[in-house]
Parts: C-alpha cells; structure tokens; sequence
C-alpha cells in the first residue's frame, strides 16, 4: 500500500527523498487502513517499509493494529529521487522545464535533473520483492512503500507497459493485493482498494 497523506500529497506536489511527515488527516488514514488490514483475517507474516517516516508511521500502526509485528525497514522501497523538482506541482514543473519534463514523461530511463530514473527504481523494487519472496515464500507481506515504486511493482505484475505508470493513481493507503508463487508466477487481486476511506470515516 501507499502510505497515507502528507502535507504535500494533499497538495500533489513531488515527494521524493524528502522526509515529509503525516498530516493530521494522514494520520487518521494510516489508523484507517491498519483496522483494515487487521479484518482482512489470513496471518501477516512481516510488515516491511520505506525508510522514509510517512512510510514508517503508516507500517508502525499497522504493525499494531495487527499485535505487534515487527516492521522491517527496506531502503529499496524508498520513492523516486525527483531531483530539483522535489516539493514542485506538475504545472511549476513543466513551466520551468517543459522539454526534460516531455522526455521523461516519455522514457522510463531519463530522470529529472538531479535526480533519478524510473529504470533504476524499477531495479531495487524488484530486488526487495526478490528478497521478500525468498523470506517469505508462503506467508504474506505488508509492504508500505510510494506511488512510483508500487506502481512499477502492478505495472510489472499485471505485464504492462510503460504508458501504465501515468495513468494508474494510487491513492495514499490504498491497498493493493498482488498473489506470488515460487514459480514466479503471480495473481492481481486488488489495486488501489480504499472502501476504508469512505467519506465520513475519514476526515
């Protein structure tokens, strides 16, 4: 799942690396969604995270909403590195870089200035469900990570291309369910499931 709210999600804003914590409005999603996740009933084997705070205060209320199971820190889980565009709207973006930002829309392998590819995120997140796979491989697995990693995960799973990633929108604590077997082969059940959210729930 996508962690919940911040100051800048709420503004659409690029947040990357920059260590932006829950909003009030936030923290009442990430409650929301570890009641959630706690009905979903089937045993929770690990909770891993993003380094990044508003992962790691999405997972802490998880972990006991669900009894207290650990949270495991990944750093390949972390968002995108957006470079100079860190904390800027799409429009201020495209105002003050109109051609990188045409490139990079059109390519997973330019990234913005000073900052990082879609390609080279799509690498680590693969290698932490790799090693998810491998710890785990009969329990399941609540990873709390950001928008691009999570996408590139779906888009991979669901044999998408590259067109996926900007017209897929992941809400913050949206949940999404994804089967994995050791074959390598793997089921989407869910994506961007967020009934725990219901207007008047969540305010």
């Amino acid at each position: 799942m996508r962690h919940a709210e911040t100051e800048l999600t709420a503004q659409k804003r690029y947040s990357g690396r920059g260590d932006v914590p829950l909003s009030a409005r936030g923290r009442a999603q990430a409650e929301a969604v570890a009641a959630r996740v706690a009905a979903l009933g089937a045993p929770v084997t690990a909770v891993v995270s993003s380094p990044l705070s508003r992962c790691t205060a999405t997972a802490a209320a998880i972990s006991v909403a669900l009894g207290g199971v650990g949270v495991t820190v990944d750093s390949d889980l972390i968002e995108c590195d957006f470079g100079l565009w860190e904390g800027l709207t799409f429009a201020e973006v495209r105002e003050r870089w109109p051609k990188e930002l045409t490139t990079w829309l059109e390519s997973m392998s330019v990234a913005p200035p000073a900052g990082e590819s879609f390609e080279v995120v799509a690498h680590r997140a693969r290698r932490a469900v790799g090693r998810l796979r491998a710890a785990h491989p009969a329990g399941r697995v609540v990873v709390v990570s950001h928008v691009t990693p999570l996408k590139l995960l779906l888009r991979d799973a669901l044999s998408a291309g590259s067109l996926f990633l900007h017209r897929l929108y992941l809400d913050p604590c949206g949940i999404s369910i994804v089967d994995s077997w050791p074959d390598g082969g793997v089921a989407v059940r869910t994506v961007n499931d967020t009934a725990h959210l219901a207007l008047g729930q969540v305010g």
